[in-house]
């Protein structure tokens, strides 16, 4: 068996080869403040709790301006391919930039196993900055100062335990096909309630296994709608100094379970309405691309003349979901639960939708003669992948946002998709 790869990658100068020699306990990569010293890639052996792995150093991509298709080194491409954990380094000082999405993007196409490290984090002042980086989608931000050894033996702890159980349960999800469903909310709204009346009302549990974020359950259903992997992000707590802040690691934890799955729940409390936190979450579903229910809990308790009031807070502070289904619950007495598996399966046959090219142009056709773009026309369309519906117009001149907005509404309402997300592209010949 070939030994375990931990490959660190970001854009340069953020520390690569720092934090390697810190991994590795030794000077064993070059470390010089200029853009792409380090061109190839270089293994070194670590070993942290009874585990041996390898830490690969790799270049990265080193000419500004480029694509990253270009940027990117055959070396680089070649280590994230044999990669069983990826380390996406950035930089606390200077903050998320543009190459840092642009390398979040494609380590997620990849789809490895990721942990997010921010580097050169010397103080508190730069710890409370890391939060900036959730912006990137792939989950919570791990902070450590390479150059002084800040938080490297917890990062090796989290190292050992990623290639310990995120590997193996990605490879369990690739084989059983289930659709994955993550329930995300602030604590204390009932998530835990909610997970155990789906999970106990369809009898039959095939199985459960630890997920790739740390203290989650995934447990896998099989319901009428077909198999169910329900990611539980319920109970997901950390010690902090402030409620705040204890709050804060808690939404971090959904975040993390909203990058491997198909379908998000997200969880309300009814009592309180949807909050700024819930709009967090709601955010970073959007960015996510994937549908979403919301689902109002505790609804019961809510007086009756307050009701009006609660739902405008859903449509004040979840714009970002569109017309995502908001199901009104009681968990703790199943009251509404059953609704939850229908729209799943509706969502889940909206999300995977494909259009045929010749129903999809003439779509395009009657909306323009319906209400002609104000500048620039659509000559034709094609629809390039589901997951979600994505289209892409081939335009002679250029369309104006509002009219962009208004054809994606057109194709939703035209082929009934629902509250799926979909991608409008634009092809200017």
């Amino acid at each position: 068996m070939s030994k375990l790869q931990v490959v660190v990658v970001g854009r340069p100068n953020v520390g690569k080869s720092s934090l390697v020699n810190r991994l590795a306990g030794k000077r064993v990569a070059v470390v010089e403040e200029q853009r792409g010293v380090t061109r190839d890639r270089k293994a070194v052996e670590v070993e942290w709790r009874g585990v041996t792995f390898d830490v690969v150093d790799t270049g990265g991509w080193l000419e500004a301006g480029d694509t990253l298709e270009d940027k990117v080194s055959h070396q680089a491409e070649e280590a994230l391919k044999r990669a069983d954990l990826v380390l996406l380094v950035v930089d606390a000082v200077t903050g998320p930039v543009e190459e840092d999405s642009t390398a979040a993007r494609w380590v997620r196409k990849s789809k490895r196993p990721v942990l997010l490290v921010v580097n050169k984090v010397d103080d508190q002042n730069h710890e409370a900055q890391s939060w900036e980086f959730l912006s990137l989608g792939v989950g919570e931000p791990f902070a450590v100062s390479a150059q002084h050894g800040r938080g490297a033996g917890d990062l090796l702890d989290r190292i050992v335990e990623g290639l310990g159980e995120e590997h193996r349960e990605e490879i369990a999800e690739e084989e059983d096909g289930a659709l994955r469903v993550a329930i995300v909310g602030r604590p204390n709204v009932g998530k835990s309630t909610l997970f155990n009346q789906l999970i106990g009302e369809e009898r039959s549990v095939v199985h459960d296994m630890p997920g790739t974020t740390r203290d989650a359950i995934d447990t896998v259903v099989e319901t009428s709608a077909g198999l169910i992997r329900f990611i539980d992000t319920a109970g997901m707590r950390k010690r902090a100094r402030t409620e705040a802040g204890l709050e804060t690691y808690a939404v971090l934890r959904s975040l993390d379970a909203l990058d491997r799955a198909d379908i998000a729940i997200l969880v309300i409390d009814a009592t309180d309405g949807a909050t700024g936190q819930d709009q967090r979450l709601a955010e970073r579903i959007s960015a996510a691309g994937c549908p979403a229910l919301v689902v109002l809990n505790k609804w019961e308790l809510v007086a009756t003349e307050d009701r009006d009031a609660v739902l405008a807070t859903v449509g004040d502070k979840l714009a970002f979901l569109g017309d995502a289904p908001v199901i009104k619950t009681t968990a703790l007495s199943g009251k509404g639960v059953h609704r939850l598996l229908p729209a799943l399966s509706i969502a889940a046959t909206d999300y995977a939708k494909r259009v045929p090219t010749g129903a999809l142009n003439r779509a395009i056709r009657d909306l323009q003669i319906k209400q002609p773009a104000p500048t620039g026309k659509i000559r034709y369309a094609v629809q390039g992948a589901t997951e979600p519906p994505t289209f892409t117009l081939f335009v002679a001149g250029r369309l104006p946002s509002t009219y962009l907005r208004y054809v994606e509404r057109s194709l939703r309402e035209r082929f009934e998709l629902g509250s799926s997300p979909i991608r409008v592209r634009v092809r200017v010949e």
